[in-house]
């Protein structure tokens, strides 16, 4: 039984209703809602989410929580932004899930992104002066938007007074989850 550290801790994740990549929504809310946390799944409409394996294959079907128009951003302590090609270009085309991101970032909560999610952040503006990993194919999105990008299964960035921890990929999820735990852990 995993050790109940992170009790009172509430975290937001947030998809599209297709095209989330499973192994980045389904393991990180699993292994935070062990921990004790509180999480909630938010989704662009109340329909069921529709995960894909590689981009391609169907995975698990999620029940989202509530939809990213009815989520009280200001009550959660992290904003996880999973993965997926077709989730994150259509998370970064939703007006909501950008100004959630901003929302984050300009109150100096945390924020968890792996593989693609990090698009999402482009879109929002908000990585000058942060470093960061992602699926190697966002690098220059990354760059571009005056971001620095490593190659590094975790990357944990405390610039501008709010916390950023990025994964590449799926093989990744390992240190992701363990850097959020000590992060969200630190904060309790």
């Amino acid at each position: 039984m995993a050790q109940n550290t992170l009790n009172g801790r509430r975290v937001l994740a947030i998809v599209t209703n297709y095209g989330v990549e499973q192994d980045e929504l389904v393991v990180p809310v699993r292994h935070l809602r062990e921990r004790g946390a509180q999480v909630d799944v938010a989704a662009v409409s109340a329909e069921e989410i529709s995960t894909l394996v590689g981009d391609k294959d169907p995975g698990e079907t999620v029940t989202p929580d509530l939809t990213l128009a009815d989520a009280d951003t200001s009550s959660y302590d992290l904003l996880l932004i999973p993965g997926g090609t077709i989730n994150a270009d259509g998370l970064r085309l939703d007006g909501t899930a950008v100004s959630t991101v901003r929302a984050f970032a300009d109150s100096g909560r945390k924020v968890a992104a792996i593989c693609h999610g990090p698009w999402l952040l482009v879109e929002a503006g908000v990585l000058e002066g942060k470093t960061l990993t992602s699926y190697p194919s966002v690098a220059t999105d990354i760059r571009n938007a005056k971001g620095t990008w490593v190659d590094k299964a975790v990357m944990h960035c405390g610039a501008n007074d709010w916390d950023l921890i990025t994964s590449r990929t799926p093989d990744d999820l390992e240190d992701f989850l363990r850097e959020i735990d000590a992060t969200l852990g630190a904060a309790a």
